[in-house]
């Protein structure tokens, strides 16, 4: 084939344009190559949440996943939050054999996830739907272990959640049926690691959840009013594990003979736990006792892993990606992040699936990130995912690159506004790097987002006062193309994530699935 112009593709993680000017950390930061850009090259703006990524309404807000899948295939498919309403609204869940084999003769039924309605890892409706159900399928005991969110949601919103879930328990409580929350803690500090970088989130999440380990509590409510008092101006995420007790002993063990679900129904973070249940040959930490369980994922988290083996709801079937179009094509890939984003430059960019497309044509390179507050290191390993990125130009084998920057993303999480600006403007560094090198080298760089989040940093509470915001915006992204050598064009139209695979496959010159979005030139 003809050889090809190679093409960058920059997705600045959690960096859109603020609607409301409130904490905008990315209108505050220094960012004199991003505005030039904006100002001389073609550009538009991009929806990234909602209906646009396969969410169920523009209500909810885009993540790094669904915006992966977006970016990586060109369609829009139905994704987390809204396959798993479809399968409860139509009764398929709970018509289905993991479902049923989850039920049948189990001690406790035991339920693990976000408590939140963010609609990002996890929605509470779930949780109360699957409660009820299974109360009218004859479980007689269920133990809930709570992870706080503070991120997804207003950052020390936990116990209005604990309260709705008092309520729903409340009202099903009686002769028959025992339910109670058995443990608890902080989305970052228990359970919830991703891509193996703190296995000891894991293990604390194991010794509480399972084993009953850790300081107890008469209630859940207890235990945050008593940690907040403990630990001035801590967030939801960052609040220590917990356990219930009655009478000096755990409510909620997970033993031999119960079932287990995960009901979160984003994969990044269910992983490892999943790994903890699942696998007989496991090293990553001593789980001491290993209870034999029926367990499961809301879904199925890895299909390349087929973890967890059992699951309620099928995720999505993604086919036609652009990486499956560049490898029929020949085209050489390369892509690179830090570990906190490195899944969703292969991964998720992949169709939710581990492996590649192609081990010739596809190169991955992931950069251990900092284990490390990110609002401490605000630069995180940006500086060396652009030397992996000028290296990768340099060395002429691929049509193309792609990166993440975390920036904006893991450090607008902290809900730290000084920090984020940091990120910000440490993104507008690394452009700053790599253009002249795309200049030197032929090279059509594109820069774009999978979501907003720093661009909105504060929210005025419920009294009007502002307050942290580390949940993702639901504000459009950029997408920028830079060529010294041609000048596209950008027709008028109102665009998501998924129009970008096509207008990449255009500069290839290549012709897209016919499942694929429009293209934007």
């Amino acid at each position: 084939m003809n050889k090809i112009k190679p093409v960058l593709l920059v997705v600045m993680d959690g960096i859109g344009f603020s609607e409301t000017g409130i904490g905008d950390a990315v209108t505050m930061a220094n960012t004199p190559v991003l505005d030039k850009l904006l100002a001389e090259c073609p550009n538009t703006r991009l929806k990234a949440h909602g209906e646009a990524v396969g969410l169920p309404g523009d209500d909810d807000m885009g993540n790094s996943e669904v915006g992966h899948n977006a970016l990586g295939c060109g369609q829009v498919y139905s994704q987390g939050a809204k396959l798993v309403n479809e399968a409860i609204e139509s009764g398929r869940m709970f018509a289905g054999e993991a479902w049923n084999e989850l039920i049948d003769n189990c001690g406790t039924l035991h339920f693990i996830g976000l408590l939140s309605d963010g609609n990002v890892h996890s929605n509470i409706a779930h949780l109360f739907n699957m409660l009820r159900e299974a109360k009218k399928s004859g479980v007689k005991r269920v133990r809930v272990h709570i992870l706080l969110d503070g991120r997804d949601v207003p950052a020390t919103s936990a116990s209005d959640y604990i309260e709705k879930l008092e309520e729903v328990l409340a009202e099903l409580n009686d002769s028959g049926f025992n339910g109670l929350i058995a443990s608890g803690g902080g989305r970052m500090k228990v359970t919830m690691d991703r891509y193996q970088a703190d296995w000891g989130m894991v293990e604390l999440g194991w010794k509480t959840h399972v084993l009953g380990e850790g300081r107890m509590f008469a209630s859940a409510k207890s235990a945050i009013e008593t940690l907040r008092s403990e630990n001035a101006g801590i967030i939801d995420q960052d609040l220590p594990a917990f356990v219930i007790a009655e009478d000096g002993e755990p409510t909620g063990k997970i033993e031999d003979g119960d079932s287990v679900i995960l009901f979160n129904f984003r994969g990044d973070r269910a992983i490892e736990i999943s790994m903890a249940f699942d696998y007989d040959d496991f090293d990553f930490f001593n789980r001491k006792r290993r209870p034999k369980v029926c367990y499961a994922g809301m879904l199925q988290y890895d299909g390349d892993l087929k973890l967890p083996a059992r699951f309620l709801v099928n995720p999505p079937e993604i086919k036609d990606t652009l990486s499956e179009l560049l490898v029929a094509n020949g085209i050489n890939q390369y892509a690179v992040s830090e570990t906190q984003k490195f899944g969703h430059v292969t991964y998720f960019w992949n169709g939710n699936r581990s492996g590649k497309t192609s081990e010739e044509l596809e190169t991955f390179k992931e950069i251990p990130s900092d284990r490390i507050s990110f609002d401490r290191r605000p630069w995180m390993k940006s500086a060396e995912i652009t030397d992996d990125l000028i290296e990768a130009i340099r060395s002429g084998k691929y049509g193309f690159i792609r990166c993440n920057f975390p920036n904006g993303d893991m450090v607008g999480h902290t809900g730290n506004l000084p920090a984020s600006v940091i990120g910000v403007e440490t993104v507008d560094l690394a452009l700053a790097r790599l253009i002249p090198v795309c200049d030197e080298y032929g090279v059509t760089l594109i820069v774009t987002a999978d979501h907003g989040n720093a661009d909105e940093m504060l929210e005025k509470d419920k009294k009007g006062n502002l307050a942290p915001r580390t949940a993702h915006s639901l504000n459009k992204v950029p997408f920028i193309i830079y060529d010294r050598e041609v000048r596209y064009k950008i027709a008028d139209g109102d665009y998501g994530l998924a129009n970008v695979a096509p207008t990449l496959a255009g500069m290839f010159g290549l012709t897209p699935p016919a499942s694929w979005e429009k293209s934007m030139i």
